[in-house]
C-alpha cells in the first residue's frame, strides 16, 4: 500500500485519487455475481419453504390413507356403573350393563401385639400365607428377633407372597394387616399361622383374626350373566374394555368415530390450502413495490402445483361409479384451494361412511384419493424429487458463480497492480521531466543574468 500512498508525489497529480477511482469501477464488476449468488440462495431458503408445507401435506394425506382411521371407534357411556373404552375391533352397538357388585380383594387382620417394640419371633420362623386358590399358598421366611415391622417388611419384600401387608392399630394393640394383590374369590387370603409364630409376645388380649373374603364382580350384558375376578372385563363385548366402577346400571353406545375422521379432512384441506398460501406468496409479483417473489415463474412449483391439481380433481371410482371431491363436500375454488362444504362432509360421514373410507383410503385394489395423492407426494420429496433437484441446480450454480467471482478478483487484483505500475512509472517519468525542466529553467536564467552584467561594465 505505500507504493499507492506515494503515487504523485514526482508528478505532483492525484495518481492515488485516479488509481481508487479506477478500483472502485473493477470492483464493480463483482456486485452482478454477488447478486445472482444471493438470489440463489433465496431460491434454495424458498424451495426449503415449499418441502416444509409439501411435508405437512403430505403427513395430512398419510393420516386419510391409513384405513384404521375409518375403522375407529369410541364408546359414550351414561350412568356411572361402568367406564368403557373401545377398541378398533368394537362393533357399533348399545349395551345395557347391570352391575351386581364389583370385585374386591380379600382382607386379614392377625392377632394383637402390644407394643411395636415388640418382637414377634425370638427364634424366627416361618410364616404362613394361606388362599382360597391352594396353588397361591406361601412361606415366608421370618428373622430370629423380628419385631411386627421386620415381619411386614418381610412379607412386602418377597415377591411370591401374593399379599401387601400393612400395620394398623385398632385402638387396644397393633395387627399386622393382609391385603391380597389380586382382586376375586379365589385371590382371597384366608389364613395364617401368625398366632403359632408369634406364641407368648402376643397381647395380653390379642383378639382373633378378622377376614373379609374377596368376592367376584358380577354383572349382566344386555341381560347375559357374567362373573370375573377383576373389574377390568375385556372379553364381555368384543373390543370394549369395561371398568367397573360401582353397584348400578349404565348403558354403553359403541359409534363410528365420525369426530375423528372429520378433523383428519378438516386437516387435510388446512394443509392443503397452507401450502397453496406459501406457493402464492413465493410466486407472487408485488406491483405497487415491484418486488417479484424468489419463485415467482418457477417450472418446479407449477410441476408441483399441476399434479397435486391433477390428483385432486381425478376423483375414485368406487364399484364402477367415479365418486368426485364433491360427494365429500370438497371442491376447488377459483384460486385452487379447496372449500370445504361441512354439512355435506358431515351427511356424507352419517349416511355412506363406508364410501368416505373408499374415496379417501381405497382398498387393497385400488388407491384412493389418499393413497394416489401420498404416491405423488412421495415422489416430490425424495431425493430424487423435483424439489430436491432444484436445490441441488441451484447449488451447483452458486459453486459455479463463486468460482468465477473468484477468477474475477484475482483479474481485478492483476488490473489494478498494471494500474499501480504504470502510474509508478508515469509519476517517475513525470518526476524527471519537472526536474529536467526545472534546470534548464535554472540555467537559462542564469545565462540571462551574466549577459547583462558584461554589457553594463563595457559602458563604464
Amino acid at each position: 500500500m505505500s507504493s499507492i500512498t506515494s503515487l504523485g508525489i514526482g508528478s505532483g497529480l492525484d495518481l492515488n485519487g485516479l488509481l481508487g477511482q479506477l478500483e472502485e469501477a473493477e470492483q464493480a464488476k463483482l456486485a452482478p455475481i454477488a447478486q445472482q449468488v444471493e438470489d440463489q440462495q433465496v431460491k434454495i431458503s424458498a424451495y426449503g419453504e415449499m418441502q416444509s408445507t409439501l411435508s405437512a401435506f403430505d403427513d395430512s394425506v398419510a393420516a386419510l390413507n391409513d384405513p384404521a382411521l375409518f375403522q375407529s371407534v369410541t364408546s359414550n357411556v351414561t350412568g356411572s356403573a361402568v367406564q368403557a373404552a373401545a377398541g378398533a375391533e368394537a362393533s357399533p352397538g348399545r349395551y345395557d350393563v347391570e352391575v351386581g357388585q364389583i370385585a374386591t380383594a380379600g382382607n386379614l387382620a392377625t392377632e394383637r401385639v402390644s407394643d411395636l417394640e415388640t418382637v414377634v419371633s425370638e427364634d424366627g420362623g416361618t410364616l404362613e400365607l394361606s388362599f382360597a386358590n391352594g396353588e397361591l399358598n406361601h412361606n415366608v421366611a421370618i428373622e430370629a428377633d423380628s419385631t411386627l415391622e421386620d415381619v411386614r417388611d418381610a412379607i412386602n419384600a418377597d415377591p411370591e407372597a401374593a399379599v401387601n401387608a400393612s400395620i394398623i392399630f385398632d385402638g387396644e394393640g397393633h395387627r399386622l394387616a393382609l391385603m391380597s394383590e389380586e382382586t376375586g374369590e379365589q385371590a382371597s387370603i384366608i389364613g395364617t399361622n401368625f398366632d403359632q409364630l408369634a406364641a407368648g409376645n402376643l397381647a395380653g388380649d390379642p383378639g382373633g383374626t378378622v377376614s373379609q373374603a374377596g368376592q367376584d364382580a358380577e354383572l349382566m350384558v344386555n341381560g347375559i350373566d357374567i362373573n370375573s375376578a377383576t373389574n377390568q372385563i375385556e372379553d364381555a363385548i368384543q373390543g370394549v374394555t369395561l371398568d367397573l366402577q360401582e353397584p348400578g346400571s349404565s348403558t354403553v353406545v359403541v359409534e363410528r368415530d365420525n369426530a375423528t375422521i372429520r378433523d383428519s379432512i378438516v386437516g387435510f384441506v388446512d394443509a392443503y390450502n397452507e401450502m397453496k398460501s406459501t406457493t402464492g406468496q413465493l410466486t407472487a409479483f408485488n406491483g405497487e413495490e415491484g418486488e417479484a417473489g424468489p419463485l415467482i415463474g418457477d417450472s418446479t412449483v407449477r410441476a408441483i402445483e399441476s399434479s397435486l391439481r391433477n390428483d385432486l380433481a381425478s376423483g375414485v371410482t368406487q364399484n364402477g361409479e367415479l365418486a368426485l371431491l364433491s360427494d365429500m363436500g370438497l371442491s376447488l375454488s377459483v384460486d385452487g384451494t379447496l372449500e370445504l362444504d361441512e354439512q355435506q362432509l358431515d351427511s356424507a360421514l352419517a349416511n355412506d361412511p363406508d364410501g368416505v373410507a373408499s374415496f379417501f383410503a381405497g382398498d387393497e385394489a385400488t388407491p384412493g384419493l389418499a393413497g394416489r395423492l401420498a404416491s405423488t407426494t412421495e415422489q416430490l420429496l425424495s431425493s430424487n424429487g423435483a424439489l430436491e433437484g432444484s436445490i441441488n441446480s441451484a447449488e451447483t450454480r452458486i459453486g459455479s458463480l463463486e468460482d468465477r467471482f473468484e477468477r474475477t478478483e484475482q483479474s481485478i487484483d492483476r488490473t489494478l497492480d498494471r494500474y499501480r505500475t504504470q502510474f509508478a512509472q508515469l509519476d517517475g517519468m513525470l518526476g524527471q521531466m519537472q526536474q529536467t525542466s526545472n534546470y534548464l529553467t535554472e540555467q537559462l536564467n542564469g545565462l540571462g543574468g551574466g549577459q547583462g552584467g558584461g554589457g553594463m561594465g563595457g559602458m563604464m
